[in-house]
């Protein structure tokens, strides 16, 4: 059985099932829903833990015989699985399904996978994990929901702030979970319950945010001038190699000539964001920009790309990093 994360204390208050599943690359959530089952289960007698970290040698057979070992004791426990990969391979799917074929009596088993593409979701060791347990699919906070759900952290602890606090809070983290929940628990150390000024919230939240190359490339897409120069700054401050930049942003470029060029034909949106592998809410700015910016002007800053790759080698005179801005900000201006 399939559920959102957000079901999943409700679930926890009405049964105890034997086999629960994430999947996500989120970590705080990922951390947070574990643990909240495993306490769950703590809390129901199962007091015993066993832990399995999979890599490329771990033995499966390990894994089938501690869930059929019962305890000395007759306690319960909790199988706890982790599988960092998401690709247990032929054998250890194999595992899997005769593992969840007989789940161990007494026992909580908890499976820690990444986020699985289609094709892993296809798989009969993944189908066989859905049908006879919970699973539970960890999706990443969107960039326009962050702002939502910092409001709702800082509610549980008795706190609020207007819009444009929880904006700024949320431009400040850029996306980092981990990050915004340690700054909105820093809030709750240093101010009582009620409402939080904008000032205060200035005054303790640090710059978190870490930044990274495909942040950047959203933001330039996007056409988002103001985010794009915060994070290409953030970037150059952390040393990232302007070469990785612009292969990030050229590749970028070609991608939205490709859609592009895939819709004058009249293609599919849907279609095209399949083939380039776009998913998420990455979906629509791609789209929008991709019928925003003409082939032309497309073609031209792919060639503006060609000149800065030429600057960091060493071929052309000019500041790579005062290009690599002039190029993210003419997105903004392009038109058909």
């Amino acid at each position: 059985m399939r559920i959102k994360l957000e079901q999943l204390p409700q679930q926890l208050q009405k049964q105890t099932v034997p086999l629960y599943t994430l999947s996500g690359n989120e970590p705080l959530l990922i951390l947070e829903a574990a643990d909240s089952i495993r306490t769950h289960a703590r809390q129901q007698g199962y007091s015993e833990r066993e832990l399995f970290t999979v890599d490329q040698h771990f033995d499966w057979a390990e894994l089938l015989n501690a869930g059929h070992n019962l305890s000395l004791f007759g306690e319960r426990k909790i199988m706890d699985i982790r599988i960092p990969t998401g690709k247990p391979g032929r054998e250890g799917g194999k595992a899997l399904e005769a593992y969840c074929a007989a789940l161990p009596p007494d026992t909580v088993t908890l499976i820690t996978l990444p986020r699985i593409d289609k094709q892993g979701q296809a798989s009969k060791w993944f189908k066989t994990l859905e049908t006879a347990g919970t699973l539970i699919p960890v999706y990443p906070v969107e960039r326009g929901q962050l702002p939502g759900w910092i409001a709702q952290r800082l509610a549980t602890q008795q706190q609020k702030a207007d819009a444009a606090t929880l904006q700024f809070l949320a431009d400040q983290v850029e996306g980092n979970l981990l990050a915004a929940h340690q700054e909105i628990q820093k809030l709750a150390l240093l101010y009582p319950a009620g409402n939080l000024t904008f000032d205060q919230v200035k005054d303790v939240v640090l710059n978190v945010a870490r930044y990274d190359v495909y942040q950047l490339s959203d933001a330039m897409i996007a056409g988002d001038t103001a985010r794009f120069l915060r994070i290409l700054t953030g970037l150059q401050g952390e040393g990232t190699a302007p070469l990785l930049i612009l292969a990030t942003l050229s590749e970028q470029i070609r991608q939205l000539i490709t859609i592009r060029k895939g819709l004058d034909s009249g293609q599919p949106p849907a279609q095209l964001l399949q083939a380039a592998r776009i998913w998420g809410e990455r979906q629509k700015s791609v789209i929008a920009a991709a019928k925003r910016i003409g082939p032309h002007a497309l073609t031209q800053k792919l060639a503006d790309a060609a000149e800065i790759d030429r600057m960091i080698k060493g071929m052309a005179q000019g500041d790579v990093w005062e290009a690599l801005l002039q190029l993210g900000l003419r997105f903004s201006s392009c038109n058909r």
